[in-house]
């Protein structure tokens, strides 16, 4: 049961320093903390720009901020409908045990039924036990037989050079 004071909202652009906060914060936690090179602007711009590439609710308690979701828009060819993908969700420590995780992912999945959306679905780190239990508490289950793939920097980059397309 969440704390009776916790309320959740989207985030606003005045909100890019909290957010930047929770970005440093889950980084320092995975140990991914020199990864990250975003800043106050470019959140501004990719979250709160002409095409915002993402959203973010924000949790608080007592309205001080202690978690956040940052989610988007996917898509499922083989449903023919669009879903919800969560890149990242974060509780301050101060704030875990609270109902306040539980509440989040409680209102990202009613964003995705009342959006209609086919599927919620997001990657979480195999070492990651309090996640993954977190996770399996709610019902998750996870798609084992899928392996995540990435291309970034210059192997990205290199993969694009090949490309005798121009998209828009």
């Amino acid at each position: 049961m969440p704390t009776p004071d916790l309320s959740i909202r989207l985030a606003r652009a005045d909100d890019c320093a909290t957010i930047l906060g929770f970005i440093r914060d889950l980084a320092e936690y995975e140990k991914l903390a020199h990864e990250v090179v975003a800043d106050e602007a470019a959140l501004r711009a990719t979250l709160f720009g002409p095409r915002p590439a993402a959203e973010v609710l924000i949790a608080e308690v007592a309205g001080v901020a202690v978690g956040f979701a940052l989610f988007f828009q996917s898509y499922s060819t083989f449903l023919a409908q669009p879903g919800l993908y969560l890149e990242d969700l974060f509780v301050r420590p101060v704030a875990r045990s609270q109902g306040v995780g539980g509440a989040l992912m409680a209102a990202l999945a009613r964003i995705a039924v009342d959006r209609n959306y086919g599927r919620f679905e997001w990657s979480v780190l195999d070492w990651n036990a309090p996640a993954l239990a977190f996770y399996a508490a709610l019902g998750a289950r996870p798609q084992a037989e899928w392996t995540v793939q990435r291309l970034t920097g210059e192997r990205l980059a290199a993969l694009a050079e090949r490309s005798t397309v121009m998209a828009t």
